[in-house]
């Protein structure tokens, strides 16, 4: 049994590791500088921009990179290609410097190649949901300003309809058959890599901006989440500052000469922080084979960590739980794993526990909170801490970031009382793409205001407790449900609508919907399935419908008793089981 006296002691020896680990000389040290009137610390010596954290591949050039069902490249050979595509976007489609370019597809080689190329131009990369329907893609087009996308065809054919302003501007992935547009390998097979002169003369300083990535929010459609080189070069470097230290507190659990190379399971889709950062851009600075699904399937999985010699399952818990309910399980050679780790949603003590007793001992679990404005860093925890406290998120994501909870006066309180969550750190987004207003509101002196509501123990450890925001987060994938209402107000028989997440056991949680009808009128959750079935994606729309002709229930001040209603379906769900 891990006591709270040795947590305390560990946590001592944390602190002294990270203070020698940061330390002036040191590989990870780290200084103060000014960013946009705020001072902030960051890491002194990491690459400056992506383009020089791509190049760290070539340390091991040979290295087996990019894997994807039959396809393998090497370090050296992806970024080859990378640099290929970087000359045609900037010599043939006229990319510059600032300049927005989508990729809408499913996870695969040609998307990593993609977001190299755009982002060694100093070009701002626009990963959008795949997922998305018509509307939603129109929308992340047309708010981004996208002078270019890349596109595979399930998504080609869902933009075709306005395709007007991209006309000639397509650049498309694995096509199915002969189309118009010009093919992703066709394109880059007869040009000259650009060269290091070329790409120096570009000039991508680390604050220019990087990507812009869509996240839910409580209010309308989703927000552009804009993010500089150093944004996102830090959060890398934050979670290998919390590996070697970790590695140092339990030497125990290192090999010598372990037999594989480093590899992930890459098995969340890459417009998310989880897929791109902690997962595809993470692997630059590990030298890490990146091993993609083309699409989730536990069994599937399991085959991938034997036969890959996966050292990293890294996903939303939903996944890690399923690969555990598997009959492949038992008989899945594990001995490769290092680490199953989660992150996008929260995840059930009984899941952990599960964990703890079927997976192999130095498969150690871990969890991350952290969120698309904060380009995934928040809070981290892992082995015996996470053991100990099942219901935490962690400790502030060390060296860089701090974690306060704050009064609705904005007044810091103090461990153990309850508010809102905030973070500061150098990977808080540059803002709200096009959103000054939106972003005033969430950072304020450099400290980003997540909606999430929970507390600090007193070992300094995060517990999150509930969501100020209306946001359902199903499977790790964020729903706004103001976003939901709307669309299910603009049916003709929809008098009133509130939207709302209650607790699933696979999925974390499921959306709902609780609707008035107008007097007269009839509507079904099949009927309305199908008029959302184009405006929104197909995880958004509600999985349980609940019509009435009554109003919905009020607080005093006339507006829906949201926490009421929600605790009635809660509740009402419970007693139908029972």
């Amino acid at each position: 049994m891990y006591t709270e006296e040795q947590i305390r002691q560990d946590l001592a020896k944390l602190k002294l590791i990270a203070a020698e680990h940061k330390a002036p000389g040191a590989a990870l040290e780290t200084e103060t500088i000014t960013i946009e009137g705020v001072e902030q610390d960051v890491f002194s010596h990491i690459p400056s921009n992506l383009g020089e954290l791509y190049a760290l591949g070539l340390e091991a050039p040979d290295r087996t990179f990019l894997v994807y069902q039959q396809e393998r490249y090497s370090f050296a050979e992806t970024l080859d290609m990378a640099l290929r595509m970087a000359r045609v976007l900037k010599e043939q489609f006229d990319i510059c410097l600032g300049d927005r370019v989508a990729i809408c597809a499913r996870n695969s080689p040609e998307w990593c190649i993609s977001y190299m190329a755009i982002t060694l131009l100093g070009a701002i990369a626009v990963p959008m949901n795949s997922w998305w329907k018509t509307s939603e893609l129109k929308y992340g087009l047309s708010d981004s300003g996208s002078k270019l996308c890349f596109l595979d065809p399930p998504r080609l054919k869902l933009v075709l309809p306005f395709l007007d302003p991209l006309q000639d501007q397509i650049i498309l992935i694995k096509p199915e058959a002969e189309a118009e547009f010009p093919e992703f390998y066709q394109l880059i097979k007869s040009v000259a890599p650009l060269s290091t002169a070329e790409l120096n003369a570009i000039q991508v300083l680390p604050e220019a901006s990087a990507s812009i990535m869509y996240t839910s929010g409580s209010t309308g459609m989703p927000k552009g989440v804009l993010s500089t080189h150093r944004n996102i070069i830090n959060a890398l470097y934050s979670w290998k500052f919390v590996k070697e230290i970790g590695d140092i507190l339990r030497p125990e659990l290192l090999e010598e000469n372990p037999e594989f190379d480093p590899a992930l399971l890459a098995n969340v889709p890459l417009f998310h922080v989880t897929g791109s950062h902690a997962q595809f851009l993470a692997c630059f600075v590990y030298l890490r084979k990146f091993v993609m699904m083309y699409k989730w399937d536990a069994e599937k999985a399991l085959q991938l960590v034997e036969t890959e010699r996966i050292s990293i399952f890294h996903g939303v818990p939903t996944m890690t739980w399923e690969i555990m309910q598997s009959d492949k399980f038992d008989s899945t050679d594990l001995s490769s794993l290092r680490g199953v780790a989660s992150g996008g949603a929260s995840r059930p003590p009984e899941h952990l526990s599960m964990m703890l007793q079927k997976f192999p001992a130095k498969a150690i679990p871990g969890l991350g909170y952290g969120l698309t404005e904060t380009n995934a860093i928040g809070a981290i925890i892992s082995g015996a801490f996470y053991a100990a406290k099942p219901n935490s998120t962690g400790r502030p994501t060390p060296p860089l970031t701090s974690i306060k909870i704050v009064d609705e006066n904005d007044k810091t309180l103090e461990q153990g009382q309850v508010g809102e969550i905030c973070i500061k750190g150098p990977t808080i987004m540059k803002g709200y793409w096009n959103k000054p207003e939106a972003t005033a509101e969430v950072i304020k002196d450099g400290w980003f205001y997540t909606g999430d509501i929970g507390m600090l123990d007193e070992l300094g450890f995060l517990i999150i407790l509930d969501r100020a925001k209306d946001i359902v987060i199903r499977g790790g994938e964020n729903i706004g449900c103001a976003e939901v209402e709307y669309a299910i107000s603009e049916h003709s028989a929809v008098n009133e609508v509130y939207v709302y997440g209650i607790p699933d056991q696979r999925l974390g949680e499921i959306p709902c919907a609780s609707i008035m009808l107008i007097a007269g009128s009839q509507l079904n959750a099949q009927e309305l399935h199908a008029f959302l079935a184009d405006r929104l994606a197909n995880f958004k729309i509600p999985a349980l419908t609940f019509f009435q002709y009554e109003q919905l229930p009020r607080i005093a001040s006339g507006k829906i008793a949201k926490k009421e209603l929600r605790q009635q379906t809660i509740d009402s769900l419970a007693s139908a089981v029972s």
